[in-house]
C-alpha cells in the first residue's frame, strides 16, 4: 500500500535558483525538509524520487496583485491607447454590468494563467460590487481551493462614485457600513492563520480617491482588530496626485499616513511617484510595493523606483496587475518585463534576473506577510515550478536560470502547491482548459454586448 504521505526528492535539477538546493529538495507533508547540496544524496530517507535533469527549479512564484475580473476585458477596443484616468472611465460602464457568474469564470481563467506560468500563490483585489456580486470573494475562495492554489484575496471597495466626484458609476458604489460589515464577515470566514495557511482576506478600499477618508480610517482600524493585512493602488500616476492635492490639499501618501495605513501591515500596488524623502518614509515603515511593470508601461504611467524602495527597506515584489491593462495574468512573462525596465531605468549591471526572481518570490512574500513560501529552505512549504528547456527559444543558453528571464519563459511544465502536483506537462490537473476557455470566452461576449 502507497504510504499516505510519502517522502519525495526532486532529485539534481538541470538548474535551481538557490545553490544551497543545487541537488533538489526533499518533500515530505506539504514542506520542504531538506535542501540537497549539489552531488550529494538526502539524507533523509525518500520514498519516491522525481527525476528533475531537464528542468529548472524554482520556488513557487508569488503574485502581488492582479483583478482576476478584468480577464473579460482584454484588449477593449474602447479603452486601448488611454491613460489611468479615461481608462478606467471607459471600462466601470463595463464592468458594472458582471454577474456572478462571469466573475467565478474570470477568476478561473486567472488562476489557471497564473498557475500555468509556475505561480504558487495568486492575490486578486476585487472591488467592483454590484447587487449580483453580494458573493464574489467567497466565490473566489471556492475556485482557490478547487484548484489547490494559495490564495491571498482582499475585500476591495469603492465608496465615492459619480455623483460624489468619483470615478466609477454609483451601481458599483457601496456604503461604509455594508463594506466594513462584509469585510468583517469574510475574515471570519475564509482568513487562515499560521504556516501553510492556503487562503488570507485583507482588506483593500480601491485607492485613497475612490473611498471616504471614514473608510480608510475604519479599514485600517478594522485590519488592526482582525489582524489581516491592508492593500490599495497608490501613487500610480502624476493624475492621482494632483487628484489627491485637490481633494485633501496633500500627497498621497501624506493622506496615506493620515488614515493610519503607512505601516508594515500595508503593501500598495504600483507606488511608482515617490520622491526620495517619501520611500525613505515607506522603508522606515517596511510597507511593501508590488511592482506591476507590464500594466505601468501599458498605460504609461511610470517606472517604479524598485532599488530605491527595497535599499530603503520595503518588501518588493512582482504582480502582474489587471488584465485589461497588461493584458496576461502570467508571472513568468512578468519577470522578464521587469529585468528589462529595470535596466532601462538603472543599468544591465545593477538589475540582474537573481533580483527579480528573488522580487518574485521573497520579496512578493514579504509583501503578503509570509516567511513560509516564497524560499527553498527546510520548514518552508512545498511550493515549487519547475520549467523545462526545450523551446527553440532556448536553444544555445548556457546559464539555465538566467534564460528562464533572458529568452522569456512563458509556461511551467510542473508547479507543486503544498506539496502536491497542480501542474503536470504544462497542463493544470482536473481542469478542462479547453473547456474552460470556450466558457470564459463567450461570458466575455456577454459582458461585452450587456452595454
Amino acid at each position: 500500500m502507497p504510504q499516505p504521505n510519502p517522502t519525495l526528492w526532486i532529485r539534481r535539477p538541470l538548474a535551481c535558483s538557490d545553490a544551497h538546493a543545487a541537488g533538489g529538495v526533499v518533500i515530505q507533508g506539504g514542506r520542504i525538509v531538506e535542501a540537497v547540496p549539489a552531488g550529494a544524496a538526502p539524507t533523509t530517507p525518500v520514498d519516491e524520487v522525481f527525476d528533475a535533469s531537464a528542468h529548472v527549479l524554482l520556488p513557487g512564484l508569488v503574485n502581488t496583485h492582479h483583478h482576476f475580473y478584468q480577464t473579460l476585458t482584454r484588449a477593449y477596443s474602447p479603452a486601448l491607447n488611454k491613460e489611468l484616468f479615461p481608462w478606467l472611465t471607459t471600462l466601470y460602464d463595463v464592468w458594472a454590468n458582471l454577474t456572478e457568474r462571469q466573475l467565478a469564470l474570470a477568476s478561473e481563467l486567472a488562476m489557471v494563467e497564473l498557475l500555468m506560468s509556475g505561480c504558487t500563490t495568486v492575490a486578486d483585489h476585487h472591488y467592483v460590487f454590484s447587487g449580483a456580486l453580494e458573493s464574489a470573494i467567497d466565490v473566489q475562495v471556492e475556485t482557490a481551493r478547487r484548484l489547490g492554489v494559495r490564495a491571498a484575496l482582499t475585500r476591495g471597495s469603492m465608496s465615492v462614485g459619480r455623483d460624489d466626484g468619483g470615478l466609477p458609476p454609483q451601481s458599483v458604489v457601496q456604503d461604509e457600513a455594508t463594506i466594513l460589515d462584509e469585510s468583517s464577515r469574510l475574515i471570519d470566514a475564509h482568513h487562515q492563520r499560521g504556516d501553510g495557511a492556503m487562503t488570507t482576506i485583507a482588506l483593500a478600499p480601491c485607492s485613497p480617491f475612490s473611498v471616504s477618508r471614514e473608510l480608510m480610517q475604519e479599514s485600517a482600524r478594522l485590519a488592526e482588530e482582525k489582524d489581516v493585512r491592508l492593500h490599495t493602488h497608490l501613487a500610480e500616476t502624476e493624475d492621482e496626485t494632483a487628484y489627491c492635492q485637490r481633494l485633501f490639499g496633500m500627497r498621497p501618501l501624506d493622506y496615506l499616513e493620515a488614515t493610519g495605513w503607512l505601516g508594515p501591515r500595508t503593501w500598495l500596488a504600483h507606488g511608482i511617484h515617490f520622491t526620495d524623502p517619501e520611500i525613505a518614509r515607506l522603508g522606515q515603515a517596511g510597507t511593501g510595493i508590488a511592482h506591476c511593470p507590464s500594466s505601468n508601461m501599458v498605460l504609461g504611467s511610470g517606472m517604479c523606483r524598485t532599488l530605491e524602495l527595497e535599499a530603503a527597506g520595503c518588501p518588493v515584489g512582482l504582480a502582474v496587475d489587471g488584465s485589461a491593462s497588461n493584458d496576461h495574468s502570467n508571472l513568468a512573462e512578468e519577470m522578464r518585463q521587469a529585468l528589462l525596465l529595470g535596466r532601462l531605468r538603472y543599468s544591465p549591471s545593477r538589475v540582474s534576473h537573481d533580483d527579480v526572481i528573488r522580487w518574485a518570490t521573497r520579496g512578493s512574500a514579504a509583501c503578503l506577510g509570509r516567511t513560509d513560501i516564497g524560499g527553498l529552505a527546510p520548514g518552508q512549504q512545498a511550493d515549487l515550478a519547475l520549467f523545462r528547456l526545450d523551446e527553440a527559444r532556448f536553444s544555445g543558453a548556457e546559464n539555465p536560470v538566467a534564460a528562464l528571464l533572458l529568452c522569456g519563459a512563458h509556461r511551467a511544465d510542473r508547479v507543486m502547491v503544498a506539496g502536491r502536483w497542480r501542474l503536470i506537462d504544462g497542463r493544470p490537473r482536473e481542469v478542462d482548459l479547453d473547456a474552460l476557455l470556450a466558457r470564459h470566452d463567450q461570458a466575455a461576449s456577454e459582458l461585452r454586448g450587456s452595454l
